[in-house]
């Protein structure tokens, strides 16, 4: 099957297949090609250039894409996807005045969406869950990381881990899944934490390695919830079952989990809403990927990322949604594009490449996703015609998506 677009306006994000990341001063360059063509090939990336340069060539299918923007389909590297139910009434609560942290104490949060999903059928909850990946991917997702952590039980985490497993069998977006067993403490292990964690160790890994349900490990480094030391413990069990750590730090307070997370080779640290200089010393040149939830600031009204202070740092940023019932209920990368640039000050240009190559490095899809790049898959979105792309997130209340192709094929 070839399909071959022609006359694109704008192709974003021409890289070699060498570029895995980008990083400081880089972040602000977008290499494009104006008035381009595109072969896709057995959902490959087959060739591009210059529509005045164009070869003589046949295809199955063409789509004319005048006026219009052509980019990788985005890499969302932070998401919860598979959840029970809802938080809404919380929603209401912080509306109301309660914090974060004041819900979580009397039951709500994590707590409150753990016990909806153990009360929720395996079969359910692929159903709501379906639901939600099939949204993101026309919203122009083509790579989704998926964690468990409102299980916080074996047979809860297991149960979420089956159904993303199931999720990656059904459909063409590449899914990567992290087993968040850390995510909070369940109230019979409140004053157990060795108790818990050890369950964590002794009997969730090794079902989860013996049904080879996910790609790396995470924890919620964050006070009241796994301290440094704790987060230490779950990122070395997890390497021993050749799980690499992707850890939430940095949320609420800064405790130097930042400087832990990297010296165990995590690959990605997620939200830091509070970033310390000591911490941005702690991830120069590291491989650790530093990434942004900036929607989660929206919705619960806390600090952004500090992107310019890290960018201005040497630092290179991922951008990802947070998608979750209680803190970022929205998967539309496309808003979080647009907030990177009005709330964080990144440029287009950051914010994209944030959002597209960066995104792809988060989630150890570098090789295959996130550019356009001969060899790479055909992940794309195909925007109606723009002045240019920087009305993405001119136009943040606007669906500027054309058509959304992942594998090769339109969704």
């Amino acid at each position: 099957m070839k399909l071959l677009l022609t006359n694109i306006k704008e192709l974003l994000q021409i890289r070699e297949p060498e570029i895995h990341k980008v990083s400081g001063a880089e972040m602000a360059n977008l290499p494009r090609i104006e008035n381009a063509w595109l072969l896709v090939e057995n959902n490959i990336i087959a060739d591009f250039g210059t529509m005045d340069a164009i070869p003589q060539m046949s295809a199955d299918a063409v789509i004319d894409a005048s006026g219009k923007t052509v980019l990788p389909a985005w890499c969302d590297s932070h998401t919860h996807i598979v959840y029970a139910g809802n938080r809404e009434q919380e929603f209401a609560d912080r509306i109301n005045g309660l914090s974060y942290e004041e819900i979580a104490a009397r039951g709500g949060g994590i707590l409150n969406s753990a016990k909806k999903l153990n009360e929720t059928s395996e079969e359910e909850l692929y159903e709501q869950s379906r639901a939600r990946l099939e949204e993101v991917m026309k919203l122009g997702s083509g790579a989704v990381e998926i964690k468990s952590g409102y299980g916080l039980t074996v047979e809860g985490e297991i149960k979420m881990l089956r159904v993303i497993k199931r999720l990656r069998e059904t459909y063409p977006a590449a899914i990567k899944a992290t087993f968040l067993g850390a995510h909070a403490f369940q109230s019979e292990f409140k004053e157990n934490h060795k108790g818990y964690i050890d369950m964590i160790i002794n009997d969730m890994l090794p079902k989860i390695a013996e049904e080879n349900l996910a790609d790396y490990i995470d924890a919620f480094c964050e006070t009241g919830y796994f301290s440094v030391e704790e987060t230490e413990r779950i990122m070395e069990a997890g390497k021993k079952y050749g799980l690499q750590a992707k850890i939430h730090v940095n949320q609420f307070t800064a405790i130097n989990g930042i400087k832990a997370c990297v010296e165990h080779n995590a690959l990605s640290v997620d939200h830091l809403e509070i970033v310390t200089d000591e911490d941005i010393e702690a991830l120069k040149g590291t491989n650790t990927m530093p990434v942004a939830l900036p929607t989660c600031s929206f919705f619960i009204s806390i600090p952004y990322t500090p992107a310019r202070k890290m960018i201005a740092a040497g630092l290179p940023i991922a951008l990802a949604t947070d998608f979750n019932p209680g803190t970022t209920p929205s998967g539309n990368m496309n808003l979080v594009v647009a907030t990177a640039c009005i709330k964080m000050k990144m440029t287009p240009e950051e914010a994209i490449n944030a959002a597209t190559i960066n995104g792809a490095y988060a989630m150890g899809l570098s090789a295959t996703h996130g550019s356009i790049t001969k060899g790479k898959r055909a992940n794309l979105i195909i925007t109606r015609p723009l002045s240019s792309y920087y009305q993405l997130p001119y136009a943040f209340g606007s669906n500027l998506i054309d058509t959304v192709i992942i594998e090769g094929k339109v969704i």
